[in-house]
C-alpha cells in the first residue's frame, strides 16, 4: 500500500504558533534525518487523519511530498489529543535506501479458529505480543507479519523464532538473543475436560 502524504514548511514555531496552526485544522510537523538539516513543516489535519487511521500509516516506508520534492519517510512519533484525538504534533524521520532502519511492525493471527488448543481444548488465544521490532532495508520492510495459529496446542506458545519473516527481516528481541513468546492457548475460566462433563452428579 503506497501512501502520499503532501506538507508545506512551516516558519512560525513555538507553542503559541503552533496553537494557531491547529486552530486553523493545521498540524505542525518536523522532518528529520538522513544527515539533513531538520525542518519544521504543517499539514492539513483532515487528509493526514484520513491516512493516520490506516495500519499501514504506522509501519510503512511513506511518501512525504513537500511542496514538490518527494522523499522517503518513516513516521517517527506524534501526540494525540487525549480528549478529541486529533493530531497534535507529528514526526517523520527520512529514510535510507542503503541503512537499515528499526520499525515496530504488527503481528496479524491468522487461523486461530483451526488450532487444536481452540477447535479441541475449547481455549482462548492469548495475544501476548501485537506487535515486534524488526530491522531491515527500507526496500524489504513488510507492512505486517502473519502468525499462523492452524497448529498451536493447549497451553503451547508461539515465540519469534518459530514465524517465518522474509529474507532479509529480522526480529530485533531475538538479534539480541530473546526468543520472546507471541501468542499462547489457555483454559478458559470455567472450562472443564470432557470426564468431569460426563461423570452424574451423586443424588
Amino acid at each position: 500500500m503506497q501512501i502520499e502524504i503532501n506538507a508545506v514548511k512551516r516558519d512560525a514555531k513555538g507553542t503559541g504558533a503552533s496553537r494557531r496552526l491547529r486552530r486553523a485544522g493545521k498540524v505542525p510537523g518536523i522532518l528529520y534525518g538522513a544527515d539533513k538539516d531538520p525542518i519544521s513543516i504543517e499539514f492539513d489535519h483532515k487528509s493526514l487523519f484520513l491516512e493516520f487511521r490506516h495500519e499501514a500509516f504506522h509501519a510503512s516506508i511513506l511518501t512525504l511530498n513537500l511542496e514538490g520534492n518527494k522523499e522517503s519517510v518513516l513516521l517517527r512519533d506524534y501526540q494525540l489529543h487525549p480528549v478529541r484525538n486529533t493530531i497534535q504534533h507529528i514526526d517523520f524521520q527520512r529514510v535510507s535506501a542503503s541503512e537499515k532502519i528499526h520499525v515496530k511492525v504488527p503481528f496479524h493471527f491468522i487461523n486461530a479458529d483451526l488450532a487444536p488448543g481452540v477447535k479441541l481444548g475449547g481455549g482462548i488465544v492469548a495475544h501476548i505480543l501485537t506487535e515486534a521490532d524488526v530491522s531491515c532495508l527500507a526496500k524489504d520492510l513488510p507492512e505486517f507479519i502473519e502468525v499462523d495459529l492452524a497448529n498451536l496446542e493447549m497451553g503451547h506458545s508461539i515465540h519469534l523464532s518459530h514465524i517465518k519473516v522474509a529474507s532479509g527481516v529480522e526480529f530485533v528481541q531475538l538479534a539480541h538473543g530473546n526468543d520472546a513468546a507471541v501468542a499462547s492457548i489457555a483454559k478458559t475460566r470455567g472450562s472443564v475436560s470432557s470426564e468431569e462433563s460426563e461423570t452424574p452428579a451423586a443424588e
